[in-house]
């Protein structure tokens, strides 16, 4: 690493974890080091789903503390799920996506606002847990948005904590279906969702410093006056610009919790067609636009694996997966799509219930149910490159898949199968890529577009590819 390398935090936080990341960029190289790791998953109160978002920010406090002599902050977590505040102080715990409030809240605002025109508006997909059906679910409810003066997401929520500045960075405010096509608010939609204006923070994009760290945060993480720097906020966005795609021809895979699949567009799309395939357009870094489609990712094997341990055997996911790999007779293939599956808990159960009401065959084996669950993934995910290209044009030639699901051999190989397209699968560390390499050209220490910061990023990590085999799917 040359002398004139920077350092930077990455703060980088997933619906099952988070981290603290350490980053060091330079001309030519990207070095990265985890310095702190900690559990994240919801909690269930009376009145619903909800993040522990205290203690979440306790946990990066804590990990910040580790690093020292740092440039800059930046903060990246999942979207939607927001915090409610007045006179800055959070009104409430905020909800977990996952909560049942929101699809009640979805049909309701269907009969008022049809999703045709919310698409047409804002060119997100249906699902719903957006932020707009869960700004319609509190309308509803009435309560604390009716006091509230200001909503943050997540990654805003920390920042502000950090900073004391109320913020929203753009690629995450995309997600909310309250952002226009054009990258700014659209109030009139908000007013008629029965959202206030005031309600909805100054935007920023990725690269604007948004403060720096004071008060009690200073004192927890002796980071005091350390600029905290807007990233990509979505993890999704910054897990794109950590994509090393230098073909426009490709598609991208950002598997986690979630499975993001799509291509990197210079505008939105939202044709009837991409509205029709259930196409989103979220908004990427440098304006560009993420035309994906959320399919269920590692949450339905991770929430099996999850079961299984509650019955009291500890289960090493390698073996498991190493034994799925070795299963030869065909396995059924089911929607992973299914809302049945997206509530936590009793995955194993509700997929074997899953195929016996349609008379398919059920998996007899642990390793029989988890080549069935990779299986079905894979045929998501091809399924979704594929009409990625068709509704959008690109003629995709490779797809890239980064993120965990990088690591799982079996998913990848068998996404290329199905795909029939070569799959290159890494880095693992995407999202945090992504964060650090944003940071670092906004410091100057790297410059260009992000073509330059992913071939800065393709030079400093390992990539496995995977080649599609003809003929050699185990799956019914």
């Amino acid at each position: 690493m040359t002398s004139d390398a920077v350092r930077v935090a990455a703060v980088d936080l997933g619906a099952t974890s988070g981290r603290v990341i350490l980053g060091e960029v330079g001309q030519g190289e990207v070095r990265m080091r985890q310095v702190a790791r900690f559990p994240n998953g919801p909690v269930a109160l009376a009145d619903g789903l909800h993040w522990n978002v205290v203690e979440l920010y306790r946990s990066v406090l804590a990990g910040l503390r580790e690093v020292d002599e740092v440039a800059a902050i930046g903060i990246d977590s999942w979207a939607v799920d927001y915090a409610l505040l007045r006179r800055g102080t959070m009104l409430g715990v905020p909800f977990h996506y996952r909560d049942e409030r929101n699809a009640r809240a979805a049909e309701a605002l269907h009969a008022r606002i049809p999703f045709a025109e919310l698409y047409a508006r804002n060119g997100l997909q249906y699902l719903p847990f957006n932020t707009v059906y869960q700004f319609a679910a509190e309308v509803a409810a009435g309560g604390a948005i009716e006091v509230a003066d200001r909503a943050l997401l997540i990654p805003d929520l920390l920042a502000f904590w950090l900073t004391g500045a109320e913020v929203a960075e753009r690629t995450n405010a995309s997600t909310t279906g309250l952002l226009g096509l054009g990258g700014e608010w659209d109030l009139e939609l908000a007013g008629r969702v029965g959202v206030p204006a005031g309600l909805l923070p100054p935007l920023v994009d990725p690269g604007d410093e948004i403060g720096v760290v004071r008060g009690e945060a200073a004192s927890a993480t002796g980071l005091g006056g350390v600029p905290v720097l807007a990233v990509g906020s979505h993890d999704t966005a910054s897990a794109v610009v950590g994509v090393p795609m230098t073909d426009p021809d490709v598609a991208f895979i950002s598997c986690g919790t979630w499975g993001l699949v799509g291509v990197e567009l210079a505008a939105p799309l939202v044709t009837d067609s991409a509205r029709e395939a259930n196409f989103t357009n979220e908004r990427g870094v440098d304006g560009r636009t993420r035309f994906l489609k959320n399919v269920m990712g590692l949450w339905v094997l991770s929430e099996t694996v999850r079961e299984w341990e509650r019955e009291g055997e500890p289960v090493d996911l390698t073996t498991l997966l190493a034994a799925a790999r070795d299963v030869t007779a065909p396995q059924p293939v089911f929607d992973v799509a299914d809302p049945v599956f997206a509530a936590p808990g009793d995955m194993a159960t509700r997929i074997r219930a899953w195929l016996s009401e349609r008379a398919m065959p059920v998996p007899a084996t642990r390793a029989e149910l988890a080549r069935s669950i990779v299986e079905s993934l894979a045929a998501a995910f091809a399924e979704a490159v594929r009409l990625a290209a068709e509704v959008s044009g690109v003629r995709v030639r490779a797809v890239h898949l980064v993120g965990g699901g990088s690591l799982n051999e079996l998913l990848c190989q068998l996404t290329a199968d199905r795909a029939g397209l070569p799959v290159i699968a890494g880095p693992v560390e995407a999202t945090a890529l992504g964060n650090v390499v944003v940071q670092a050209r906004a410091l100057g220490a790297v410059s260009g577009s992000l073509e330059s910061l992913r071939a800065l990023i393709a030079g400093s990590v390992e990539l496995r590819r995977y080649e599609p085999r003809v003929g050699d799917s185990a799956a019914v």
